[in-house]
């Protein structure tokens, strides 16, 4: 097996667009993300998987029904347990890596019009 390695600057300068994640990397079932953020995202959980959110620049906000909003700014990170219900918001622009068992759908149970299932891999 070959080893690749990422060079994230390159990676985020390869597409554009929100809430839009793309895979850079996957180990041991799950998949690195890179997505860059901006506004409110929907309410959403995951029955099965836990996700990973790592700020690289700017801050969000990850709200919840149940608990205090939490609050990461650049080169913070939270572990969202499945099955808690919450709302990413990105005060400006974010720039997040996110580490998520592969199969995971961004809006979880919900279909929306930012809903991704087939997510493009950046090379």
């Amino acid at each position: 097996m070959e080893i690749s390695k990422v060079n994230i600057d390159a990676a985020f300068a390869k597409f554009d667009g929100y809430w839009d994640p793309k895979i850079v990397a996957e180990l041991n079932g799950q998949m690195v993300k890179l997505a860059r953020l901006s506004g409110e995202f929907i309410w959403h959980s995951h029955a099965k998987e836990d996700e990973l959110f790592l700020v690289l620049d700017g801050v969000l906000e990850i709200h919840f029904r149940d608990r205090d909003t939490v609050t990461l700014c650049q080169g913070e990170l939270a572990v969202i347990p499945r099955g808690v219900e919450h709302k990413p918001v990105a005060r400006g622009q974010v720039r997040l890596m996110l580490f998520e068992p592969s199969g995971t759908i961004n809006t979880g149970e919900i279909v929306d019009s930012r809903t991704r299932t087939n997510l493009d891999r950046l090379e």
